[in-house]
């Protein structure tokens, strides 16, 4: 009886070792891993969910993206590599004669230069009727070069006969030499 007892033990222990084995080395880690797969399923169907939402997004990216490149292509065409304010200069006395405005002054400043784009204020200053000038302003616009008018004094002549004096002062802007597309470039590979 008594090595039936001590045979009961140790079976006993024996199953207590196989159970213990079991949830130490087998259930517990099983269930860790699987809490941890569980996680990661979580994570990656979030990941998912996220790609879907930016998938149905790349359509109006792609839409902004082709308008930012016409406006820097448009930009790169109104701003010149190079200052030819010569021929600018000529074009804006055109405009005003064409607009058969008076007493004509265009004159450039001192060149202020900036990190990749340089700029040139220019005094304009005629006299005309005001439909005339606003009509000069207009076609100004329209010139294939950027123009930033920065103040604008229209003054009645003392006489009250219809005629206006006007001054401008305009800011032309051009890229330095060697700087052509380099502001550009960045910018289109980070879009």
């Amino acid at each position: 009886m008594l090595f039936r007892k001590r045979q009961q033990v140790i079976i006993c222990i024996v199953a207590g070792l196989f159970v213990a084995d079991f949830v130490l080395f087998g259930y517990l880690p099983l269930k860790n891993r699987l809490k941890a797969i569980k996680q990661a399923r979580t994570a990656q169907n979030s990941v998912i969910a996220k790609a879907v939402t930016q998938r149905e997004r790349l359509p109006a990216i792609g839409k902004q993206l082709q308008g930012l490149q016409r406006v820097v292509t448009d930009f790169e065409a109104n701003v010149p590599a190079q200052k030819s304010i010569g021929v600018f200069l000529q074009q804006i006395a055109n405009l005003m004669s064409q607009y058969n405005l008076s007493e004509q002054v265009v004159a450039p400043s001192k060149e202020i230069k900036g990190g990749g784009l340089n700029c040139i204020p220019v005094d304009v200053q005629c006299k005309g009727k005001l439909a005339q000038i606003f009509e000069f302003y207009k076609r100004l616009q329209d010139l294939d070069r950027l123009v930033r008018i920065e103040q604008v004094s229209l003054t009645n002549d003392t006489d009250f006969g219809g005629q206006v004096s006007m001054q401008t002062m305009a800011i032309i802007y051009y890229r330095p030499q060697g700087e052509s597309n380099r502001v550009f470039s960045g910018a289109s590979e980070k879009i």
